[in-house]
């Protein structure tokens, strides 16, 4: 007990000083077991649900983090306005309108956009108090990237669980999660992508270039964290002066 103490101190340290989180502000559950660690609490954003789990897991002893934190969302919103504003966004994009959308509610599927037979798959979801899980199989990557970081933009979505299945199975690289976040910037309406650089080393980003505001600059790290398999963000981007 004596040492599950002291790396729940470590880790607690780590979280204010590492993952940039008051303790005070945000007072997180934080449960260690042996090696492993388990997170709850609300935090601000998605960098700071990120970075939290990073510093966790680099504490000595600990081997595994259980991430069981949620955004606190500007807008609180019910289940039924958070999932209608995803399904606007899903059936509303290019890339995915070649994919059959579904919303699961109540134990029943609900079609909201048929790509037939032919199509490049089919993405269903669900939101239970403000968690978006999506499940389904579509043919890329890419489509599953898309989806997930279109649930994290709906207002009021706390927590994304994507469990899109790829069929056939595509081998992730730094490659794909390139061309992904681009796909991402390009689609993000808020976002300058065309004064953006992407590059990625071992799953880690690189934004790299000039917006015109800080709005943008934290903008383009948000997409980049909410990109399925990026494991760490650096931002370089600069604000014109």
């Amino acid at each position: 007990m004596a040492e599950n103490g002291e790396i729940e101190n470590e880790i607690r340290a780590a979280l204010e000083h590492g993952a940039r989180l008051d303790p005070r502000a945000w007072p997180l559950r934080v449960e260690v077991a042996g090696a492993r660690v388990t997170l709850e609490g609300e935090v601000p954003d998605i960098v700071a649900k990120r970075r939290a789990v990073e510093a966790a897991a680099k504490v000595p002893g600990v081997n595994g983090v259980v991430d069981r934190l949620r955004l606190r969302p500007v807008e609180r919103r019910g289940d039924g306005e958070i999932a209608a504003s995803l399904a606007e966004l899903l059936t509303g994009d290019r890339e995915l309108v070649n994919v059959t959308v579904r919303r699961l509610e109540g134990g029943k599927a609900h079609l909201l956009h048929d790509a037939g037979a032919d199509g490049a798959g089919a993405i269903d979801y669900e939101v239970r108090d403000g968690v978006v899980t999506l499940t389904g199989r579509v043919i890329s990557l890419s489509h599953k990237r898309i989806a997930g970081v279109m649930a994290w933009w709906v207002p009021g979505s706390v927590e994304v669980v994507n469990a899109i299945e790829v069929v056939p199975a595509e081998q992730d690289n730094d490659d794909e999660i390139i061309d992904a976040l681009r796909l991402v910037l390009e689609t993000d309406p808020f976002v300058p992508a065309d004064q953006i650089r992407v590059f990625a080393r071992d799953g880690v980003v690189r934004l790299e270039g000039y917006v015109a505001n800080d709005q943008d600059r934290e903008l383009a790290e948000h997409d980049a964290w909410y990109t399925l398999g990026v494991r760490g963000v650096v931002n370089n981007i600069k604000v014109a002066s």
